[in-house]
């Protein structure tokens, strides 16, 4: 995973966690019986994204909430629905998107208090079920359909959603498609395929489609890669959900850093966020917890 250099060791802190008076404590819920079974959920957070105002929002897929939390750690409930909100990504003119996994690509209007469909199915067929999204510059939406797939059944899809309202479907064979990035430039798209514990590349080509899909990085664990950021100098940083760690790769594909986490193993997603984006925001589903590590030193 490395040449010559072994991975720099970037500690974090908890930055915020769910009060107690948001837990869901003895409370079973279907998601948790079949992502979860036997492990007590009184939440499980995901989709963190930072609105202009500098405000982290949160999904909690279970209970179908998403949370806004101010710069001071400070929680509030946006919305609470009949959903499953996976990821979560803000745009540019604020629209707030969520990949739902009941419902497909959903949008939150926060000042009115609901969720309504941006994209729910394709081709009349039900998506399998949304996990998460990216936002090109261009205002094009990608995102996964990973339902229950992995190595026995590896037909997970990635589409994209066009800002004129074409879906292409970009694959069609993942392994457990999750979360997923471009690169600087938008011209290498970057997918966590969870169950084969491994980041695919998909370069595209001058028509739009992607060819020689290849794997970037391969992990290991009993879980995998799940959200993913990329800073500007194109290193990726990759959540996973079992080592409790996320993983930073140079644009070759070596492992320059891994951040450990200071609560539990399930290191799900990510944000860059600061006055100078050198900070990294981590999800830690199992306890609740947001954590936060210093990434401007990987300029120095």
């Amino acid at each position: 995973m490395y040449l010559e250099t072994p991975p720099r060791l970037i500690e974090t802190k908890v930055f915020s966690a769910m009060p107690d008076k948001f837990r869901r404590k003895g409370v079973r819920t279907d998601w948790a019986d079949a992502n979860r079974p036997g492990v007590p959920t009184d939440s499980f957070i995901e989709g963190p994204s930072f609105d202009k105002d500098g405000n982290l929002y949160i999904v909690d897929i279970p209970f179908g909430r998403i949370f806004r939390i101010a710069p001071d750690g400070e929680w509030s409930l946006v919305i609470e629905y009949e959903g499953w909100p996976n990821g979560l990504k803000i745009a540019a003119d604020g629209r707030v998107l969520v990949a739902d996994y009941m419902h497909g690509i959903m949008e939150l209007d926060a000042r009115a208090g609901r969720m309504k469909p941006v994209l729910t199915a394709r081709n009349s067929e039900s998506f399998r079920g949304c996990n998460d999204l990216h936002l090109a510059s261009n205002g094009d939406i990608y995102f996964t359909d990973q339902g229950q797939t992995g190595l026995h059944d590896p037909s997970g899809r990635v589409y994209r959603l066009t800002s004129t309202g074409r879906l292409d479907c970009l694959i069609h064979t993942g392994i457990s498609p999750n979360g997923l990035v471009l690169d600087p430039s938008e011209t290498v798209l970057f997918v966590a395929m969870t169950r084969d514990n491994a980041v695919w590349r998909l370069p595209f080509m001058q028509d739009g489609c992607v060819s020689k899909v290849g794997r970037f990085c391969s992990l290991f664990g009993t879980s995998g890669p799940d959200g993913m950021t990329m800073d500007a100098a194109g290193r990726l940083f990759v959540g996973h959900a079992s080592l409790g760690h996320v993983f930073v790769f140079a644009p070759n594909g070596e492992l320059i850093a891994r951040i450990k986490s200071c609560a539990g193993p399930n290191c799900t997603n990510v944000a860059i966020g600061g006055a100078n984006k050198n900070r990294l925001y981590i999800t830690e589903s199992g306890t609740g917890s947001v954590l936060v590590a210093d990434i401007g030193e990987l300029n120095s």
